[in-house]
């Protein structure tokens, strides 16, 4: 087999076979095939595109290119979630908790985030003592005791393809349908998941900017998961604006509890219920959506999602008092409001710009260098289509500095207020279950 036909096979728009994205794969995870070769494939994958078998077999050659983690100690169906990311996108810190606890096991496996703030562990870090360098047996048993445990990511899952999405990265191939999605799908069956449920984000604030794209990548996701064993679903939903109010590392962990406690952001809260039902559903802890959904809103509404949220916070080593007493977090020095220059309606606020003015303060990463800063962020106060009046605050950031004038101005230059009433944005576009 030579690399040079396969190149050609796939320039000229012909289906590859399963061994010969084998022998792709494995070839460049050992380096005997170079980048320059696997840049014109990818180039060629971005033009000609992946039959739905294509897909699901380059999604398996990088599962089977690293480490698998086995969960099979872990008792009942574990269904893993994942978000296409977005700024303020708290629904992990409220999903394991709550799904948790009617029964459903989560296993999270979560990284560090790149961009507006932290990811899920940064997130968690902000409770005092919290960690997640856990032995395997010591994150199974959890898991089993208490239905959910978080541990860092492995560093040899799916080495093919931390490989490819560099290469992708400098050659002008990241928006690729096929390469996305094998690339998100391989990771979470490596991560040991027997169903998935996916949330794939559209707008200002999402990798996919369109409804058309998001719906394409969700399907793409959803045929490979089913292709390969892993019963699959999706929800493609709203970034166009912020999710919740809180922008911010421990302005997160706060809100996540609000939302525990029954008195968290309308949107977030919808959002959460419904990934949770398609979790309990395909976990089969309920016979239907609407049954999986009273179930959770039990257990918000009786106080055992909280509590859940306590022992998974202890058993890791954190503080649970920060659940009953937020100011336990990180507080920063100061706050400033952000005060409306007009009477009207909240129209726009661009969401990937208020995540970068979340950045400015600290609150997210620039480089994998960077420090975070767990204290501070941004808290919206109005969102889109809410009345405003001339004077009342916007926005409260929350910084360690007293200087946050460039921040104000990219808020400013974000958020739009209208004479007329504005409708708010569909939360939820979509629900693809093939």
């Amino acid at each position: 087999m030579r690399m040079v036909d396969l190149i050609e096979k796939k320039r000229d728009g012909l289906e590859l076979t399963t061994e010969e994205i084998q022998f792709i794969i494995n070839g460049y995870t050992d380096g005997s095939i170079p980048d320059y070769q696997v840049s014109a494939l990818t180039m060629a994958i971005f033009f000609q595109g992946m039959s739905d078998k294509e897909r699901a077999d380059l999604t398996m050659a990088m599962v089977e290119s690293g480490d698998r983690i086995d969960l099979s100690a872990v008792e009942g169906i574990k269904v893993d979630k994942h978000s296409t990311g977005g700024v303020g996108d708290t629904t992990t810190l409220v999903l394991g908790p709550l799904v948790a606890s009617v029964g459903v096991p989560v296993a999270k496996m979560s990284g560090r985030g790149l961009g507006h703030t932290g990811g899920t562990i940064d997130k968690l870090e902000s409770v005092a003592g919290f960690h997640v360098e856990l032995e395997k047996e010591e994150f199974i048993n959890l898991v089993n005791k208490n239905k959910v445990a978080v541990i860092g990511q492995s560093g040899n899952l799916t080495p093919a393809d931390k490989k490819l999405y560099a290469l992708r990265d400098v050659t002008a191939t990241v928006d690729s349908i096929p390469l996305i999605a094998s690339s998100i799908m391989s990771k979470k069956i490596a991560a040991g998941a027997d169903a998935i449920v996916l949330d794939v984000k559209t707008g200002a604030g999402a990798f996919m900017k369109s409804i058309e794209d998001s719906r394409k990548l969700a399907h793409a996701m959803v045929q490979i998961g089913n292709n390969v064993g892993r019963k699959t679903m999706a929800v493609i939903s709203d970034m166009s604006q912020p999710l919740g109010f809180a922008i911010g590392n421990a302005l997160e962990v706060k809100e996540a509890i609000d939302t525990l406690k029954g008195q968290g952001p309308k949107d977030l809260t919808e959002l959460c219920l419904t990934l949770g039902s398609y979790m309990v559903y395909l976990a089969k802890k309920a016979e239907s959506l609407d049954q999986a959904r009273q179930m959770l809103e039990t257990v918000i509404n009786n106080g055992e999602a909280l509590e859940t949220f306590k022992t998974f916070l202890s058993s890791q080593g954190g503080d649970p008092s920060v659940v009953d007493d937020p100011s336990n977090l990180p507080q920063a020095k100061f706050t400033f409001e952000l005060e409306a220059k007009q009477d009207g309606y909240v129209s726009e606020m661009v969401a990937d710009e208020i995540g970068t003015a979340a950045m400015i303060l600290g609150a997210g990463r620039a480089t994998k260098e960077s420090e975070i800063d767990l204290a501070v962020g941004l808290v919206l106060n109005k969102k889109v289509g809410d009345p405003v009046k001339k004077g009342e605050s916007l926005v409260t950031l929350y910084s360690n500095f007293e200087d946050v004038e460039e921040v104000k101005v990219k808020l400013y230059n974000n958020i739009m207020i209208s004479e007329s009433k504005v409708n708010p944005p569909t939360l939820i576009y979509e629900e693809i279950t093939e």
